[in-house]
């Protein structure tokens, strides 16, 4: 049986882990061990952020359509029980993009639900 020589699968598994590590602070970025473990870490915390993003941006919304909402004399939950017995099909994103950059356009969407 012939002879096989694992240095250079293992060297290339080591550098791997250690570009992914590019910007650590301290010994995670060049001693091997470290560096492992805190990719565990890191990629822990990049999942659950991926998720926890989708929830911060969804409160974001209904902050910034609660505010154009109470300007226009209407609070958020009744808006948005119109909106919703009216059939408009515009979500809390389209709808939080329209209360910052369009008021006025806004403002005619409440006013279109609010009779």
């Amino acid at each position: 049986m012939t002879r096989v020589k694992r240095g250079t699968i293992a060297a290339k598994k080591r550098k791997k882990i250690l570009k992914y590590t590019k910007g650590f602070r301290w010994g995670r970025k060049s001693k091997e061990r470290a560096a492992k473990e805190a990719l565990l870490h890191a990629w822990t915390h990049a999942f659950r952020g991926r998720k926890e993003k989708k929830r911060d941006l969804r409160t974001l919304w209904q902050v910034k359509i609660n505010a154009a909402a109470r300007k226009n004399g209407v609070t958020y939950s009744r808006f948005i029980n119109a909106l919703m017995r009216a059939n408009v099909g515009l979500d809390r994103k389209i709808l939080a993009d329209l209360a910052e950059n369009y008021p006025k356009v806004f403002k005619v969407i409440v006013e279109k639900v609010k009779r």
